[in-house]
């Protein structure tokens, strides 16, 4: 054989056999589906990383801003602080009342001394005989 130069134009044939044809039909096939799989897949992926770095920066902003009060309050909160605001209410109250007894005890030392020193004085004049 010599070396022909291959000569390829529109009017050139090329004889294959069905068996082969098929198989590239079915490969080209194949390779495209792999291709839209995989990019869709890709996709989904930077979807979700999408969503997931604005859930970051929520985040991050909330974490950084809550604490400072910059958001408000939360309904929670704000019930909590109204119970604390009570019971330090009810707190001052029962330390008032306190004070209030310390008092009293004074008193009642006070008065008992005093019916402890009339309860001799009568026994003495019982004893005399002054108390017809």
């Amino acid at each position: 054989m010599a070396n022909k130069p291959l000569e390829i134009s529109e009017s050139a044939s090329v004889q294959m056999p069905m068996k082969t044809v098929a198989s590239l039909i079915a490969m080209v096939a194949i390779g495209t589906w792999a291709y839209f799989g995989l990019h869709e897949m890709l996709n989904n992926h930077a979807t979700k990383i999408e969503l997931m770095q604005k859930d970051l920066e929520q985040n991050t902003e909330f974490r950084i801003k809550y604490p400072r009060g910059e958001l408000g309050q939360s309904a929670g909160e704000a019930e909590l602080f109204m119970i604390v605001e009570h019971v330090s209410g009810l707190l001052e109250d029962i330390d008032t009342e306190i004070k209030g007894m310390r008092n009293n005890a004074v008193n009642i030392e006070f008065l008992k001394d005093r019916t402890k020193k009339l309860t001799e004085d009568v026994e003495k004049l019982i004893r005399n005989g002054n108390g017809h």
